[in-house]
């Protein structure tokens, strides 16, 4: 019995000293796992390092001028620094996920660009594979006539069905919907040791769903639960499609001068914003999209009509209600922004029929705040304080009739 004991612990400690590498071949994704950047103004050429040959697609986007190349899921193991400096017409580029099964590399250019070559050289002589990217120059004109028709762009501009495995007891219970802010390609900010706010408002999401979820009152819906793609309209569908009471998009935030800034803010939908810092942010977290590498030509026409405005009008009225309980609670949990209440034109924000709101959790560039977001017991703190302001938001409702969507 000593002697099998002994052999099942050999064999675990063996399985836990496996490299990333041998279970990301487990699964049989390709491992991209360095990233480097030739040439000049004249020819541009990016080299990605892969473990296994992949098939891609290289297509270009306007305004701004980028690059894209889609390809089968990747595991990006590249350095912590890749991406952030450019050469030659190549200003940066990102990686990530961008769908299940599906990766993507944006790569920003400076001027308008052809893609002159885009391929993946197969492993040779202990080689591994690699993907390559050429660039020249060109003017817009060409650009412009360049631009590829692409069918079923995956861009996950429809988003994942997060309503069809609920029971029906559970589909009949008040929706509200959380919108863990950015993933995928689209890291969103940065902080300290590596620290990214997409992963940071993905756990603090969950943690947030699992309380909402545990008096069985109520059911939440997370946009995203893996660090996947979603589009600003596939979110706000998200939210529409389900029916949601109330939603909160959780985001976190960053300067590029703090200056000593720091705690949460709540923000609202405003045509005008509220200040400029509002303005600045709304002007961030609306480039998501076009930092995945989205068409945004193919952003759907705002609805109009004298119902539509009733009801957007409902809705801002609950917006303000909710916002302003999710400050009151906030302010006795965690270190509040000086301006804590701000509003601005977020397009994640714009579901007519549903209460939205957006909360920056703190600013990664302040080293308190962004301890404080990593941290466990503050995230179950300011967890506790966001669940009791939706508790009190549906209390409201209840006692004017009204626990489920703005009819």
């Amino acid at each position: 019995m000593l002697r099998i004991s002994s052999i099942v612990l050999a064999a675990l400690f063996a399985l836990v000293a496996l490299p990333p590498l041998a279970f990301a071949q487990a699964d049989r994704r390709p491992v991209a796992t360095e990233a480097r950047l030739a040439g000049d103004e004249q020819r541009t050429r990016l080299v990605i390092d892969l473990s296994a040959p992949a098939a891609i697609k290289a297509f270009t986007l306007a305004d701004p001028y980028r690059v894209v190349i889609d390809l089968p899921e990747i595991a990006f193991r590249l350095p912590e620094t890749a991406g952030r400096e450019g050469r030659g017409l190549i200003s940066a580029y990102r990686f990530g996920v961008l769908a299940p099964g599906r990766s993507r590399i944006v790569v920003d250019v400076k001027k308008p660009v052809a893609i002159d070559k885009a391929f993946v050289l197969d492993p040779v002589e202990g080689q591994p594979a690699r993907l390559v990217l050429d660039l020249t120059p060109t003017d817009r004109a060409a650009f412009l006539k360049s631009l590829s028709a692409r069918e079923g762009d995956p861009t996950g501009s429809n988003g994942p069905d997060r309503t069809a495995s609920a029971s029906p007891e559970a589909a009949a219970l008040p929706v509200v919907v959380i919108d863990p802010g950015h993933g995928g390609v689209d890291p969103g900010a940065a902080g300290p040791a590596g620290a990214s706010e997409k992963d940071i408002v993905l756990a603090f999401a969950k943690r947030l769903k699992a309380k909402i979820e545990a008096g069985g009152e109520r059911r939440a819906i997370l946009t995203r639960e893996d660090d996947t793609f979603i589009s600003l309209p596939a979110r706000v569908k998200m939210a529409r499609d389900a029916g949601a009471a109330v939603m909160i998009s959780i985001h976190a935030d960053t300067l590029a001068d703090p200056f000593g800034v720091r705690g949460a803010t709540v923000y609202t939908l405003s045509e005008k914003a509220s200040d400029r810092e509002a303005e600045r942010l709304a002007d961030k977290e609306n480039r998501a999209d076009m930092i995945a590498g989205v068409d945004l030509s193919e952003e759907p026409e705002e609805v109009a009509g004298i119902l539509f405005e009733l009801t957007r009008r409902e809705t801002r009225a609950f917006t303000a209600e909710f916002s302003k309980g999710l400050v009151r609670e906030l302010r006795a949990a965690a270190k509040l922004n000086k301006n804590p209440l701000r509003s601005a034109g977020f397009r994640v924000l714009k579901a007519p029929d549903v209460p939205s709101v957006l909360l920056e959790l703190g600013y990664l560039s302040s080293p308190e705040d962004a301890k404080l977001m990593m941290s466990d017991a503050w995230q179950e703190q300011a967890t506790d304080a966001v669940s009791t302001a939706i508790d009190r938001y549906f209390a409201m409702r209840i006692a004017q009739g009204t626990p489920g969507r703005v009819n």
